[in-house]
């Protein structure tokens, strides 16, 4: 009985550990899931140099900006993304200094770009 139940969670965790590892890649990278991709790499000096000259107004929260992270629902004010940077279903803002895309219906954070 001893052997079945660890050979039923050695399968269980061989199983498990790529789902867990591009998880852990998607949080720690900023990608996005679905394939939706938000700004690209190539064109994020240009983005930040767009917030800058736009003048967005910075947001204070209490909260670490991570992605993941939910922002709140009222007293900041969310932004459309220009078509210039990629056509994207995400929004952005400036929270505690750090530009974030946002998915809107649930104010998620899903792209801190750096």
């Amino acid at each position: 009985m001893r052997n079945r139940i660890l050979a039923i969670a050695a399968i269980a965790a061989a199983i498990g550990a790529p789902v867990a590892v591009q998880a852990q890649s998607e949080i720690t990278t900023g990608v996005v899931r679905g394939g939706v991709e938000g700004i690209a790499v190539d064109q994020r000096p240009a983005f930040r140099e767009y917030i800058v000259r736009e003048r967005v107004p910075n947001y204070t929260i209490p909260d670490r900006v991570i992605v993941g992270g939910v922002l709140p629902e009222t007293g900041v004010t969310y932004y459309d993304v220009p078509q210039t940077f990629g056509v994207t279903p995400y929004r952005y803002t400036v929270v505690n200094g750090q530009t974030v895309l946002v998915e809107p219906r649930t104010r998620r954070i899903v792209e801190v770009v750096e």
